[in-house]
């Protein structure tokens, strides 16, 4: 499954970069995509672990970016 999600508060294309590497380390994540300059990540998940994958998915960036808000849109 894909889910789309509108990301804030990213202060660099680096970051955004570092962000996208953690995320797609997480377990049931197939594939991650973070655009600085749109602001938006494209995920592809399990659909049957969504609930689980987005509580990691918010660990990380807290752990990364503390400042990175993101909402599904």
């Amino acid at each position: 499954m894909k889910s789309k999600f509108k990301i804030k508060g990213l202060d660099c294309a680096n970051c955004a970069n570092s962000l996208e590497i953690a995320i797609q380390k997480i377990d049931g994540i197939e594939s991650a995509n973070i655009s600085f300059m749109t602001e938006k990540m494209e995920i592809e998940y399990d659909e049957t672990r969504k609930e689980e994958i987005m509580k990691s998915i918010k660990k990380v960036i807290k752990k990364e970016e503390p400042d990175v808000t993101i909402e599904e849109v």
